[in-house]
């Protein structure tokens, strides 16, 4: 490395939800800077990767069901970086009663 020290990896503390159209997933990313945020996100789940003065944020995550990676949305703000991504096919469930 160029005289820098590495940083520690940390797994960001991550809330995935779904509805029957969409995902909305909140990623805790103290102290970064959004231009530093680097996402990917495929039709199967994402990565991260986000450095700060002392630690790195990383990790990947695969979804339940596939999305639509090239329609997902992305904001950051006080540390929270939130993805709102559609689902590729609705989930439609039929209910089933609990004897």
């Amino acid at each position: 490395m160029s005289g820098e020290e590495a940083k520690i990896p940390v797994l960001p503390a991550v809330c995935i939800y779904h509805d029957e159209e969409k995902y909305l997933i909140e990623v805790e990313l103290a102290g970064v800077n959004k231009e530093d945020i680097h996402l990917e996100m495929t039709e199967r789940g994402f990565c991260i990767k986000a450095p700060r003065d002392d630690i790195e944020y990383f990790g990947c995550w695969t979804l339940a069901h596939d999305v639509k990676p090239n329609e997902a949305k992305a904001t950051f703000k006080n540390g929270l970086l939130t993805i709102t991504v559609p689902l590729a096919k609705p989930m439609r469930g039929r209910r089933i009663s609990i004897e």
